[in-house]
């Protein structure tokens, strides 16, 4: 599958894939910035989410799959690539799957193993659960997430993905598929192989989701792995795009 990219600057290509339910404009800011240091910046949305197809599956082969497909045909083959969350899984799995793509990796707040996710299906069950009629406004689908999503800026986060200018709106996501696809994303499949190039997994130190328990794991499949933390919680880049950034300059920027 080709996938939907968000592209700006010039210079060695970098490839940005986020995490579960967001986009490629999740990372506006972060792509600026490192675009300006000289560097071709990629941001993509991954299948069912953002502007990129629909279509059923969500295992990390195939996702990495359709990375790989579209790098290719972008001219941006190999490349470094960073990924957070459900991203960063998906960064992995393309390292693992098809190494000659990927100069450098780095992991953000996640790791090779499988998570729960009823919170994320229960995410995903109210935005389903929302009636799209005409007439719907931004608040009304707010106050239909709130039970579910007590969170003002996750709501938000969540509503980003909702065509209001249409009527009725519409998903922009394929939540069919995404939730159909949950066991897949939770888990992390059974990938041969390893990959020996420069991996750096960034945690945010409030987040429980990389444990020392996770390091093992970690390096049986990335035995170059190094690990660093930044002040933040699980959605890093956004809550501490400074220290994200100095990361993330430091690591593609190291000989």
């Amino acid at each position: 599958m080709r996938l939907n990219v968000v592209a700006m600057g010039d210079g060695p290509p970098v490839v940005l894939l986020h995490g579960l339910l967001g986009s490629a404009q999740n990372f506006g800011a972060i792509q600026k910035a490192i675009a300006a240091g000289g560097r071709r910046v990629l941001a993509l949305d991954l299948r069912n989410h953002g502007q990129s197809p629909h279509a059923p599956g969500m295992e990390y082969a195939t996702m990495a799959a359709d990375v790989a497909e579209t790098l290719a045909a972008e001219g941006a083959w190999p490349a470094a690539v960073i990924g957070h969350s459900m991203g960063g899984k998906v960064a992995m799995a393309l390292a693992l799957t098809r190494p000659e793509g990927v100069e450098r990796l780095l992991v953000a707040d996640i790791a090779p193993v499988t998570y729960p996710t009823p919170i994320f299906a229960r995410y995903i069950a109210a935005m389903q659960a929302i009636p799209l009629r005409d007439g719907l406004t931004r608040r009304d689908a707010d106050a239909a997430l709130a039970g579910a999503v007590p969170e003002a800026p996750l709501r938000a986060f969540l509503l980003q993905n909702l065509a209001f200018a249409e009527q009725p709106p519409r998903w922009r996501i394929g939540l069919a598929e995404i939730a159909a696809g949950m066991g897949e994303i939770g888990g992390w499949p059974a990938l041969p192989g390893r990959y020996d190039g420069r991996v750096l997994v960034l945690s945010g130190d409030a987040s429980p989701y990389v444990k020392l328990r996770d390091h093992d794991a970690i390096r049986a499949l990335f035995p170059a792995a190094g690990f660093a933390s930044i002040a933040a919680g699980h959605w890093l880049h956004a809550e501490n795009p400074r220290a994200f950034l100095v990361a993330v300059e430091d690591f593609l920027s190291a000989a």
